[in-house]
């Protein structure tokens, strides 16, 4: 009998452990959700320069459609950007740059000036370098209105480079908004398609303690809404 008596006072425990452990488990489940959705709640870093700087590429996506049903954007271009050549100054900086612009329809109060077409524009630097976004007008000239065509383009830019510290593979580019100047050359293969090489340049015409200026050359396809 007393061995029965012991037996039954083994099992006692049994159940007050067991709620424990599930309570325990209960806890470190609840801790690791929260801790979950703590992570999923949390901002990842982000760079607003070139957040900014790349405004213009995000709006071509963003706007084209709705715009080419109201008839006030004319034409939009992508290519790719030799970053930084030695035309100008030294070519310090490096990566390719993705390009993109949009051109919008000259207003009748531009007429006066030779109907420059405003344009919005950006490269975004796969290197990690200098990008930068940039707006202005853009005067283009096709001769005897055949498919080739020139382009001359002046602005301004802002960018998310160096100003004035002296970083390896940077450029000291003196103030944040810079004039921004490009050429364009190319052949309109169709109604709506182009092909181009295109020149730009910025810098802030010595107007800040450091000027390196940067200029960029590339190829770039266009298409008429």
């Amino acid at each position: 009998m007393r061995d029965k008596d012991d037996g039954l006072a083994a099992l006692e425990p049994a159940p007050l452990q067991f709620h424990v452990h599930l309570l325990a488990r209960h806890r470190a489940a609840r801790g690791e959700g929260l801790i979950h959705r703590q992570q999923q709640r949390a901002p990842a870093g982000v760079n607003w320069r070139q957040a900014a700087a790349m405004l213009p590429l995000a709006a071509i996506l963003a706007l084209s459609r709705p715009a080419q049903a109201e008839g006030w954007l004319d034409e939009g271009k992508l290519g790719l950007m030799y970053h930084d050549i030695p035309i100008g100054g030294d070519h310090r900086e490096p990566g390719p740059d993705i390009n993109g612009e949009l051109l919008f329809a000259s207003p009748d109060f531009l007429q006066a000036i030779g109907a420059p077409r405003p344009h919005l524009g950006g490269s975004l630097n796969t290197a990690g370098a200098t990008s930068y976004g940039y707006f202005g007008l853009t005067w283009t000239l096709a001769p005897w209105d055949g498919p080739l065509f020139f382009g001359l383009g002046l602005g301004g830019a802002v960018h998310d480079g160096d100003l004035d510290k002296d970083i390896p593979d940077r450029k000291e580019l003196g103030s944040r908004i810079l004039f921004h100047e490009s050429v364009e050359g190319g052949w309109r293969i169709s109604r709506r398609f182009s092909l181009s090489a295109f020149l730009d340049h910025m810098s802030n015409a010595d107007l800040a303690t450091h000027n390196a200026g940067m200029t960029n050359l590339g190829l770039r396809t266009g298409y008429k809404f």
